[in-house]
């Protein structure tokens, strides 16, 4: 692939996990603009088909597979499909993942939590070992990526499970890079804040968040998936062949207010 632009990404084969609704979705869709191969991963076989027919607009190769990213096997499946499909992936997003059930701390149990680490912390695990694999193998190196949340880092009452699984995020993906950065591959993690999603919705709809934290929104609005795009496809590109390591919050300033 020779061009003058960075951002194109024609030639280029990405794996979007949980890329069938929502941030993974415009995450996608952005790709496929670019000029990327993309390959959508979720469990729902009729928006798997929605999100396919979506990005085939743009006229690239799209592939959509059911993965339920929390099962080890149907990840190495999936990877592997994948990349006999394509005949290489360069880029991974490992976004698929799960809210908890808002309880307060000394009520949750350990299935609960259980539950919410199956996908959000295994799944990213075994999603961005399985790419990497692949990438070492091939040996033109490749970018990793993982969607965290402010959840992170900030105190997230009732929210105990998906908030640790957010900050294992950030220690995995901190790891990756160190130690992968010399076979010229990079990983980061994307922090959302308050993002209007089919998941978020249900919260951001309610009277308590319009009145409590929408005036806590310096952009004056919530977050929509496709204020993502462009970040998936910087990451995706040689632009960002020296950026690894790091934690990009996309949160309309929301942190800092």
């Amino acid at each position: 692939m020779t061009t003058d632009n960075p951002f194109d990404l024609t030639g280029h084969v990405s794996v979007v996990t949980g890329g069938n609704s929502g941030i993974g979705l415009a995450m996608a869709d952005a790709l496929a603009a670019a000029g990327a191969g993309v390959c959508v991963w979720g469990t729902n076989a009729d928006r798997n088909a929605e999100a396919r027919r979506h990005l085939q607009r743009h006229g690239g190769t799209v592939l959509a597979l059911r993965c339920d990213v929390g099962d080890e096997d149907q990840v190495c499946a999936a990877m592997t499909r994948t990349a006999e499909h394509f005949g290489r992936i360069d880029s991974c997003f490992a976004n698929a993942g799960v809210p908890g059930v808002p309880t307060r701390f000394v009520d949750t149990g350990l299935d609960e939590f259980h539950r919410v680490m199956r996908i959000n912390v295994d799944g990213a695990f075994v999603t961005l070992r399985e790419a990497a694999r692949h990438m070492l193998e091939r040996g033109e190196g490749g970018s990793l990526v993982a969607t965290s949340s402010l959840a992170a880092v900030q105190g997230q009452p009732r929210g105990h499970a998906y908030a640790a699984s957010k900050g294992a995020i950030i220690s995995l993906v901190k790891g990756i890079a160190v130690e992968l950065a010399r076979h010229g591959i990079r990983a980061n993690a994307v922090l959302p804040g308050w993002v209007s999603t089919p998941m978020a919705d249900p919260a951001l709809e309610s009277e308590g968040f319009q009145r409590k934290v929408l005036p806590r929104m310096p952009v004056g609005r919530w977050g929509h998936p496709d204020d993502f795009g462009a970040l998936a496809v910087y990451l995706a590109s040689p632009a960002s062949a020296f950026h690894t390591a790091d934690c990009i919050t996309v949160d309309g300033g929301y942190l800092s207010f």
